[in-house]
């Protein structure tokens, strides 16, 4: 069997009064990830380790910030197409790390939601995906709550 690995980062501004979702949950939260799509920094670090597994660039690449085809776009549905793409190249997803770096909002109640949200999207069993979330220790812009970063490793089988 063929495996490859990929990871993935993103970071994005916390902005007062924007939606707050991650991992495909909406959070409630005064402040939320600002971008041009709903800005989901979860899935969007895993779009990309998806899509660098594959040799399929990164998520820029396929969804520009520059296209209203993608203004506000529900990152459920990158993801979606993101998996068609791997899906067309003779791989599925064999598992995911994820990890999610936030001051606020508080992560930790919501995992199991999250966890369940991206096992539904990649297809994968429940222990198949794993999040965690930790903060920075008041250190940096995170700490500082003027941003949010996801980091997330995958494992890609060859049909």
């Amino acid at each position: 069997m063929k495996i490859r690995v990929g990871f993935g980062y993103d970071v994005h501004q916390l902005k007062e009064g924007r939606l707050c979702r991650l991992g495909g949950v909406e959070i409630p939260s005064d402040i939320g990830p600002d971008g041009h799509s709903d800005a989901d920094v979860l899935l969007h670090a895993i779009c990309d380790a998806i899509l660098g597994a594959a040799g399929l660039r990164d998520i820029g690449f396929h969804f520009p910030n520059t296209s209203d085809d993608f203004k506000d776009a529900d990152s459920r549905n990158l993801l979606t197409a993101v998996m068609t793409l791997i899906k067309d190249k003779g791989y599925n997803v064999g598992n995911i790390d994820a990890t999610l770096v936030s001051e606020v909002p508080k992560i930790s109640p919501y995992i199991s939601d999250i966890k369940a949200s991206i096992s539904s999207l990649c297809n994968l069993a429940d222990d198949e995906v794993g999040v965690k979330a930790t903060t920075s220790e008041t250190v940096g812009f995170v700490g500082r709550r003027e941003g949010i970063e996801a980091y997330a490793v995958v494992l890609l089988e060859k049909q």
